[in-house]
């Protein structure tokens, strides 16, 4: 690959958590050329501050365990840095991460199904380090999303789905402020996972085969409900109910069920029932068959456009959660802002507080968080 000369123009701000993508992506910008700054998210209690405290965030220690990020996370990514030779900072975004907790358990005590980690993409990743590459005069923001930025015959950036469908990760990006997209870089969304280890092997990095992060990264599996639980003071205990009303048992807490939820609701119902409906307004979880979760339509709100934004109805496919397919929908734009989704065949598990985002082929064209479906 062809180098070019270091300037702040060159400048790249790289979000590194000690994994395998952003391991490589590190490695992918350094052979492009580019001049890196690695940084490293923390988001726990008061660090130990370092000698360095410039800039509108503070650079502290990573030197002890903190919040979500373990201190061998940081040591892998430190490890990363030095082997090449770039500066490494670990930044204290405590406050801002903060305000992903409460939403998180907001969300869940009113019965919404959180994503936070649009949120943590929205905030963090491509909000606050783009203030830290202003302060450090860097051009670029990088992360290790699978996920591709595609130039339209206008000139035009977008985010496209990256090559491995299975990895893909243009879903949680959705919120980005289009006017980022030229100061983002996506360097590791053109290739496959496997490719992404091969690389590893090949440069040396002892994260070669390290597994992938799974779960909310502030969060032990399994234990949301305690983590919300604890940090809430609202009561959220109340009736588990049937379509028909019938009350079958009683649950501690609505922050324990989500929309399509199956297993674990505490009540043997002789044959599969489904969290249908969360009422946060009486406490009550409705459960029922699976034909109870079919969803028509929905409506989206603070909706992000990162195509030219439209005000007639256009065809769509429409995916509502991470994990799941984009199928084939219409996207009416309303007045009021709100965005309306009509599935040409019903979808199930539709929650709210989950986003959709719309797509063109490969092409995220619009995105917002569902309110409400029917």
């Amino acid at each position: 690959m062809t180098r070019v000369a270091h300037h702040k123009h060159n400048r790249v701000v790289l979000a590194m958590s000690g994994g395998v993508d952003s391991s490589v992506a590190c490695h992918l910008l350094t052979l492009q050329g580019y001049e890196i700054v690695g940084v490293f998210m923390r988001h726990g209690g008061e660090p130990e501050p370092a000698c360095d405290t410039s800039g509108p965030l503070p650079i502290v220690s990573p030197a002890h365990k903190q919040g979500c990020c373990s201190a061998s996370d940081a040591e892998d990514a430190r490890r990363i840095a030095d082997g090449l030779g770039i500066p490494f900072y670990a930044l204290n975004l405590k406050d801002e991460f903060d305000r992903i907790i409460d939403y998180f358990v907001e969300d869940y005590t009113f019965g919404r199904t959180p994503n936070p980690c649009v949120m943590c993409n929205n905030i963090l990743k491509f909000g606050k380090l783009f203030d830290y590459a202003d302060s450090i005069g860097a051009q670029y923001v990088s992360t290790g999303h699978y996920a591709r930025l595609v130039e339209d015959p206008s000139g035009r950036l977008a985010i496209h789905r990256g090559v491995d469908f299975a990895k893909d990760q243009s879903y949680v990006l959705f919120g980005v402020k289009e006017a980022y997209l030229s100061r983002m870089l996506l360097p590791i969304g053109g290739y496959k996972k496997s490719e992404i280890r091969v690389f590893a092997e090949k440069f040396g990095l002892r994260v070669a085969g390290k597994p992938d992060s799974q779960e909310i990264c502030f969060v032990a599996a399994g234990r949301h409900a305690d983590f919300v639980a604890k940090r809430s003071d609202r009561d959220t205990q109340g009736q588990l109910v049937t379509t028909d009303g019938i009350v079958v048992a009683e649950h501690n807490g609505i922050e324990r069920f989500t929309i399509g939820q199956r297993k674990g609701l505490g009540v043997a119902m002789g044959k599969p029932y489904f969290v249908v409906r969360i009422e946060p307004d009486t406490n009550r979880v409705v459960i029922g068959k699976k034909e109870d979760l079919a969803r028509r339509e929905l409506t989206a709100a603070d909706v992000n456009w990162l195509a030219a934004v439209r005000t007639d109805p256009f065809p769509c496919l429409a995916q509502i959660r991470y994990n799941s397919p984009a199928t084939p929908a219409t996207a009416l734009p309303m007045s009021d802002g709100t965005l309306r989704i009509e599935f040409d065949e019903p979808r199930y598990g539709v929650a709210p507080g989950q986003a959709v985002v719309c797509y063109e082929g490969d092409r995220v064209l619009v995105g917002g968080w569902i309110r409400d479906a029917n």
